[in-house]
């Protein structure tokens, strides 16, 4: 799911209608439930992608290193590197990499979003005492 999207119905879905607090109290689970799917389906969405993230640096640095074979090479579709580097620089040519990059900014994105869901679920627990309030509020106000 796309970050715009969850952020979009977000907004929709964090609306209290003061008018029906009653109602309001009552869709809480189910708000709660449909954030916590979205936030456990994502939050293994960062993991795979941590994964593979991994699986690319260390890629990157056998190639970068000189340690990859000709075949090894068909088989992923990349051009052999043509210089000999240090050790030392190994490192900053992985992490200078255009593939390396891509995906640090859709892990960075992943991350975002995962934060973003957890703020959500943690925020619909307390939900309910701020439908409370609302409601005595309502009683003092009234007089009741």
């Amino acid at each position: 799911m796309k970050f715009e999207e969850i952020q979009k119905l977000w907004t929709s879905d964090c609306n209290i209608d003061e008018t029906e607090l009653a109602q309001e109290s009552v869709k809480i689970p189910q708000l709660h439930n449909k954030y916590l799917i979205f936030y456990s389906n994502e939050k293994l969405r960062l993991k795979t992608q941590r994964f593979e993230h991994s699986k690319l640096v260390k890629l990157k640095k056998e190639y970068y290193g000189g340690k990859m074979s000709q075949e090894e090479l068909e088989a992923i579709d990349w051009e052999p590197f043509q210089h000999k580097l240090l050790k030392a620089d190994v490192e900053q040519y992985v992490d200078a990499d255009e593939n390396v990059i891509e995906s640090k900014k859709m892990l960075a994105l992943q991350e975002e979003k995962v934060d973003y869901l957890e703020a959500i679920v943690k925020g619909l627990s307390t939900r309910g005492y701020l439908i409370k309030n609302a409601i005595d509020w309502k009683r003092f106000t009234e007089g009741h």
